[in-house]
């Protein structure tokens, strides 16, 4: 009897399942077709190689997360090592104008252009990339609104404060940088690099290891994230690294979007980039970055490069050697109409406020 029962429900149980199976097949369709076929294709262009830090371990996985969080809506399609074209100075720009969506670029490659945010590329304001980034975030968006106008501007961070990469020889007091060629990252450090002696040379870090190679500069102002994607460490022989808790210089970089690319998209939609932007995702990439940097300092380590660390007496000569460059940027922030002062202290309460967490 109880065979009989289990025989005549078969089938039916075996209609059940092929409808539960034409299901399943049905869904899975229609997620493959969504996924196949979004609703809005964003590019985003930057100047990093496939292999960097930015590329494997922050864009890709922003883009991932903003693609799934809009359940395949949204599809991103980065364009790295300026595949797009132009040169990474051009690349805001490019946001601005819409020849990209979205860009990733470093905000001291156009000279002026946000000088409030010179605040935090100051000498001896630099910390963890986590803490500045944060810090920067919020100060955008109490001062520097106008600046960033005319993008949507996603995030800002920086990098954890860099070290110099030299050569051929150890950096022990300002006496060894005379006469030094050393690639400087933004204006406010090629301004600090002469009050120490050095001959400051701009250029963007994708054209370092060339420049290092044909002797164009010595040396090199440098986080260690970017040292050995681009094997730099393979081309020189030291490193100095400053004493105490803040460090020598870092930069800031610029996260933003075309404004008519972010206008179009729905409300929902733009609620999933705006859940990918601020301070939250800020302080994620300067994460990233420091992690990097762990990673990549102990890098050069093992491939026998010789590290120093400035002493504290030393230290405190190169901040009060450099220290008019912070009285510059004060006076000229005053004469742009701003108070100089007041931006200063509020980018070192920020930090501060973020190293309490």
């Amino acid at each position: 009897m109880k065979i009989k029962t289990l025989m005549e429900s078969l089938p039916l149980r075996a209609s059940a399942l092929a409808k539960a199976l034409a299901m399943t097949v049905s869904i899975g369709a229609a997620s493959a077709a969504l996924a196949a076929e979004p609703e809005y294709t964003f590019k985003l262009h930057h100047m990093s190689p496939l292999t960097s830090n930015a590329h494997m371990n922050f864009l890709e996985p922003w883009a991932e997360k903003v693609m799934k969080e809009s359940n395949g809506r949204i599809k991103i399609d980065i364009y790295p090592s300026m595949q797009l074209g132009g040169k990474p100075p051009q690349l805001y720009d490019q946001a601005r104008k819409g020849v990209a969506d979205i860009v990733w670029t470093v905000g001291g490659y156009t000279p002026g252009r946000f000088p409030k945010a010179g605040a935090f590329e100051l000498p001896f304001m630099a910390t963890s990339g986590k803490v500045s980034s944060q810090a920067l975030q919020e100060y955008a968006e109490q001062e520097m609104q106008q600046e960033f106008s005319d993008v949507h501007l996603l995030a800002l961070h920086t990098h954890y404060a860099g070290s110099i990469l030299v050569r051929d020889r150890a950096i022990n007091s300002m006496k060894d940088m005379e006469g030094l060629k050393v690639r400087a990252p933004n204006k406010l450090m090629a301004e600090a690099l002469v009050r120490v002696g050095a001959s400051p040379v701009f250029l963007p870090v994708p054209s370092l290891p060339s420049a290092i190679s044909k002797g164009v500069v010595d040396s090199a102002l440098l986080a260690y994230e970017v040292v050995t994607p681009l094997k730099i460490h393979e081309m020189v022989k030291y490193a100095t690294e400053i004493h105490g808790k803040r460090g020598l210089y870092t930069q800031f970089f610029i996260f933003a979007m075309n404004k008519d690319s972010y206008d179009k998209l729905p409300a929902d939609l733009q609620k999933v980039i705006d859940n990918n932007s601020g301070i939250e995702t800020a302080g994620w990439i300067g994460q990233v970055w420091d992690t990097a940097e762990v990673r990549n300092r102990q890098t050069v380590v093992d491939n026998g490069n010789k590290i120093n660390v400035l002493s504290p007496a030393e230290t405190e000569r190169w901040k009060q050697a450099m220290q008019p460059v912070t009285d510059d940027w004060i006076a000229e922030m005053d004469k742009e109409g701003y108070d100089g002062k007041a931006l200063y202290k509020k980018a070192n309460d920020l930090i501060e406020k973020y190293e309490a967490l």
